[in-house]
């Protein structure tokens, strides 16, 4: 029987996770339904319909006894569609602010390891007849730059689902536990590393881990100089608890085009500056003290182009370490200071790529949001503040089974004593952050929410 097994990061992933630190990535998604309705049995079609493009969401973990090998992935043979896609509802009126409130309850909670690992939930009842979709996936799910997630396949540029090939998958057999031992035997005598990667990912010391990742990490990094100093100390690195709460901003990508044009650098730029000019006034409001030369070093995961004349993006990402000028008071020179630290990055070549940590790791996120969270789990705070995630997503509009997406949310998991993780997607003309937080280290992340906003507006108002 041949095992499909993961990979030692894939598995470091499931034994590194705590109850602090659940290790799966999200989105919230608003859309508005059809003239003809959107509900639960709909949602529950429309997945059953499309599952099959995502063969890795029916199967589930099995571990191999003694641990010898890392786990491997089965079928689930009592793969039931409506545990993983659930109904929620919000009490009238459904305002943003309650969507928010049922959005950190839910990403609070751990996938159930039992089960393939993902929950997509449809929630009723928010304002103006609106409904919403709140997806979890585990990182360990997340096995490929080019995976794709269960959120996108459901997704269609029409309102009229396009045709997808029939499914008629049937679990293969569970193999035993003379299955699981014997398969890990031939991997042994074959390749006698793998009980080390195994005991790699069965590691529960994390700082171990992370010893030897940052290690290599600084000799990728060696030509930055921003590197050459720990990160600063910050009230955005404490212990953090098990609960979460969630902040959202809106923005347009036009204001974003504005202030590139009349100020230069890229959009990338001027989405960093907004989140210095907003940590600036968030810290501020919190009576921390913050002076000329205070920072907030942020990792900002880019993904760069592959075919540059067809506009294509592929799977080569990398990862920049910014030092935020939040001392600085002037939005203007926030965001020039910005564009001439991002730019010395790239031209010293000063960056985490993303193929040379999959050589070394085995790590390939889908997503740059998985990047960033991945890279943060296994990389030590004294390197950074937070990560901050930036994915362009389509600008027309996408839909579910005919109901149109006004918005999405990215939600981006917490790595140890990160107190907030800032991811943000572009969709049809918007841009759209999403905020994950502890609840007890950042009771006013909608004020970083809002000063998020008001931080763009100052970049817009330099333009006039």
């Amino acid at each position: 029987m041949t095992l499909d097994r993961l990979s030692a990061l894939d598995a470091s992933f499931l034994s590194m996770e705590t109850l602090t630190t659940p290790m799966h990535v999200g989105g919230v998604c608003v859309l508005e339904p059809p003239s003809s309705g959107f509900d639960y049995d709909r949602l529950v079609e429309l997945i059953s319909q499309r599952i099959g493009l995502v063969p890795r969401y029916r199967q589930k973990v099995k571990t191999v006894p003694g641990r010898l090998v890392n786990p491997v992935w089965v079928d689930d043979g009592d793969f039931d569609v409506t545990y993983h896609v659930r109904r929620s509802a919000l009490p009238r009126p459904g305002t943003r602010a309650q969507l928010k409130d049922l959005v950190a309850r839910l990403q609070s909670r751990p996938l159930d390891r039992s089960r393939p690992l993902w929950e997509i939930y449809l929630v009723e009842g928010l304002e103006d007849g609106r409904i919403g979709i709140i997806t979890k996936t585990h990182h360990a799910m997340v096995d490929g730059i080019s995976a794709v997630d269960i959120g996108t396949v459901i997704l269609d540029v029409e309102p009229t689902p396009r045709e997808v090939p029939e499914d008629d998958w049937a679990p293969d057999k569970e193999p035993g536990i003379v299955d699981l031992v014997a398969g890990a035997i031939v991997e042994v005598a074959t390749r006698p590393t793998a009980v080390l990667d195994a005991a790699k990912a069965a590691a529960t010391d994390v700082k171990a881990t992370t010893g030897k990742v940052v290690g290599v990490v600084g000799g990728v990094l060696a030509q930055a100089r921003v590197m050459a100093r720990p990160a600063p100390e910050s009230p955005l690195n404490v212990a953090i608890g098990e609960q979460r709460r969630f902040g959202m901003a809106d923005t347009a990508l036009d204001d974003y085009k504005r202030v590139r044009k009349a100020h230069g650098g890229t959009v990338n730029d001027v989405v960093l500056a907004t989140v210095s000019g907003a940590l600036r006034s968030w810290l501020l409001t919190r009576g921390e003290k913050v002076t000329s030369t205070t920072v907030v070093r942020a990792m900002v995961p880019v993904s760069v182009r592959v075919d540059a004349e067809k506009g294509e993006l592929g799977n080569r990402v990398s990862s920049y370490f910014v030092d935020l000028p939040v001392g600085e008071g002037s939005a203007v020179m926030r965001l020039h200071q910005v564009t001439f630290a991002m730019r010395g990055h790239k031209e010293s070549g000063a960056a985490v790529g993303a193929d040379a940590l999959v050589q070394l790791t085995g790590f390939a996120p889908p997503t740059i949001h998985a990047l960033g969270a991945r890279a943060a789990s296994i990389m030590t705070r004294r390197l950074f503040n937070l990560v901050v995630t930036n994915v362009p997503g389509p600008q027309y509009p996408l839909y579910a089974a005919g109901a149109r997406m006004l918005s999405m949310y990215p939600v981006v998991p917490l790595a140890k004593n990160q107190a907030v993780s800032i991811g943000l997607t572009s969709y049809n003309g918007g841009v759209f952050y999403g905020l994950n937080a502890d609840r007890d280290a950042m009771p006013d992340v909608d004020v970083l929410a809002a000063c998020l906003e008001e931080s763009l507006a100052e970049l817009v108002g330099s333009t006039r």
